[in-house]
């Protein structure tokens, strides 16, 4: 393997690897993280890109966390940079969660203990609800996905249905939608808007905070 493919590996590995210590909540609460590694601070992949790869991780089986890591991998450099990604964001987790383990088993019963999991819960919470704001900004482009995204929320908070149903349905919703826009004459059916072309692009450290272990 030529040096600065090895190079190019191992800048990979360690970025991932530096995510994966650093986040607490792990799968979505990973998402503001790679984001801002990915497209602001190694600059290898634009908003759009990446939003289109978290789509589809979190349409895959498997956790959330791992799977945009592989794409991303991928995307960079084959079969050996999505393993290189797994490896860095998986190696560090599995060390600690057997270290948390093993404390949390003699300290779970301690009052400080308890408040310390339930602010870490909250603050997963606001980390899950920023990633999907900076995905909406970018997948929600017209009316329809406007419908779709709000229709998908209120099914699944007050109906007993499958992620996997709405994830199929809404597959063929898309498709339907571009048929009749094609049939209608619209030259570039999925086109975004103008205004969420020229949306704000810039991601501050802030949104992040917590995501990085700062």
């Amino acid at each position: 393997m030529p040096m600065n493919n090895f190079r190019h590996l191992l800048r990979i590995f360690w970025t991932f690897l530096r995510i994966s210590p650093l986040t607490f909540g792990g799968g979505y609460a990973m998402l503001p993280a790679i984001q801002r590694e990915v497209v602001v601070t190694n600059k290898w992949m634009t908003d759009d890109e990446m939003s289109e790869l978290l789509a589809i991780s979190g349409a895959a089986p498997g956790g959330v966390g791992v799977n945009v890591s592989a794409l991303v991998g991928y995307h960079l450099a084959g079969i050996r940079g999505a393993v290189a990604a797994v490896i860095g964001i998986t190696l560090p987790t599995f060390f600690i969660v057997i270290l948390l383990s093993i404390i949390y088993t003699f300290l779970q019963s301690y009052p400080k203990m308890q408040a310390i999991m339930e602010g870490i819960h909250a603050a997963i919470v606001g980390l899950i609800a920023a990633a999907a704001y900076k995905m909406a900004k970018s997948s929600i482009i017209d009316k329809m996905t406007l419908i779709a995204a709000v229709s998908t929320v209120l099914l699944l908070l007050f109906m007993p249905i499958s992620p996997i149903i709405m994830i199929i349905f809404g597959l063929l919703v898309g498709i339907v939608v571009v048929f009749l826009k094609q049939r209608w004459g619209m030259k570039n059916p999925i086109k975004r808007q103008e205004d969420s072309m020229s949306r704000d692009k810039s991601n501050r450290a802030a949104d992040y905070y917590f995501a990085d272990g700062i």
